[in-house]
């Protein structure tokens, strides 16, 4: 899995049964900062974009064809010992529903070449199915959250952090997920900015500044926020000139506490979110890395004082592995020919069976 926060690619080696998914191996690879570069500049609209997104598709995967290999060495295995790889891709475009009713969701991928590097077959493309049955293509995580964490007659709401947030509530009867606006994507770009770190390690920058109110109501106005699920959303609209244009008329903020303010954003956001669609939740667990953001997860933790927010870790499962063994428990399902999205999630006319097959 490579997502929104454009940082690099996370990779498992899973077992996945009808009954549970079981990580066994890890693997994180960096994207150069070329290459990071590269598919940042994709996500809004540019010159010669077909020729850089093809070239593109090509480095990102030879990132995934290392990861691979990578995994393979870790446990002793060759490439005839793997059922098939889940490959997502990376999200450059996210408009779902727009322009002409049907819209699109873009993930530059080469699977083919994925295939021919690893020898493995590869199942990609997981989300257009959903988008041309109506849906939003997003997120698709809920129902993997409901296999991995749902707990019998309670509500357990689990957060992905990435460069989005998104929420999925289990209930016994029902599954509810969206996403809920930025995770690390503007806080990460303005880290970068004003101090030259690719993120605000721990939120520490963020913690030593002061939430500016009036900015945090300019931004909190976005209609977004206030608009119902089914919704999903990237950064085609939340990005660094989105930002910009929330700041005009604050550029005497201290970039600290611009980026105190971006926090505060999300904690409130995503906090929101789970009092109005999981207000009986006794439980909110963290996963992607704004899990490990720990002035984040205070201040979600301070909105939510009736409910335990906790990192996925303290169930055993590591909040930067959770999202890649979510593609690799969705492979399986394309494998096996089953249906893996829901209708109550991301709005399409019913559930589908999602991906598209590259056999070795």
């Amino acid at each position: 899995m490579s997502g929104t926060s454009l940082d690099g690619v996370d990779g498992v080696l899973a077992q996945c049964t009808n009954a549970h998914t079981r990580v066994i191996h890890h693997v994180y690879q960096a994207f150069t900062p070329e290459l990071s570069a590269a598919l940042l500049s994709l996500n809004t609209p540019g010159p010669d974009e077909l020729h850089r997104a093809a070239l593109g598709a090509n480095a990102l995967v030879r990132v995934y064809a290392q990861v691979v290999a990578a995994l393979l060495s870790q446990a002793s295995l060759s490439a005839q010992a793997i059922t098939a790889i889940g490959a997502h891709g990376q999200t450059v475009r996210h408009r779902p529903q727009e322009f002409d009713g049907t819209g699109y969701t873009l993930q530059l991928n080469n699977p083919a070449l994925l295939v021919e590097l690893s020898g493995i077959e590869v199942l990609a493309d997981f989300r257009s199915r959903d988008v041309a049955a109506g849906g939003q293509g997003a997120p698709l995580v809920p129902t993997f959250h409901q296999a991995m964490f749902a707990q019998t007659g309670r509500t357990v709401c689990v957060l992905n952090i990435g460069g989005i947030s998104n929420l999925s509530v289990l209930n016994d009867n029902a599954v509810l997920g969206f996403d809920c606006g930025p995770g690390n994507a503007l806080m990460d770009a303005w880290c970068q900015q004003h101090t030259g770190q690719a993120f605000d390690r721990d939120g520490a920058w963020a913690a030593r500044g002061q939430v500016n109110t009036a900015l945090l109501a300019k931004l909190l106005s976005e209609p977004y926020f206030a608009s119902p699920p089914p919704k999903s959303t990237g950064r085609d609209l939340f990005n660094v000139l989105w930002l910009q244009q929330q700041l005009i008329e604050f550029a005497f903020v201290p970039p600290i506490d611009v980026q105190a303010t971006l926090t505060e954003l999300t904690a409130q956001v995503c906090a929101r979110d789970v009092l109005l669609y999981g207000p009986a939740t006794e439980r909110l667990i963290v996963c992607g890395g704004g899990a490990l953001n720990t002035h984040l997860m205070a201040r979600m933790q301070a909105h939510l004082p009736g409910q335990e927010v906790l990192s996925s870790q303290a169930l055993g499962i590591p909040p930067q592995q959770v999202e890649a063994a979510a593609f690799a428990w969705l492979a399986r399902k394309t494998v096996l020919r089953q249906t893996a999205s829901l209708k109550s999630v991301t709005g399409a006319k019913g559930p589908r069976v999602l991906g598209a097959i590259y056999p070795a």
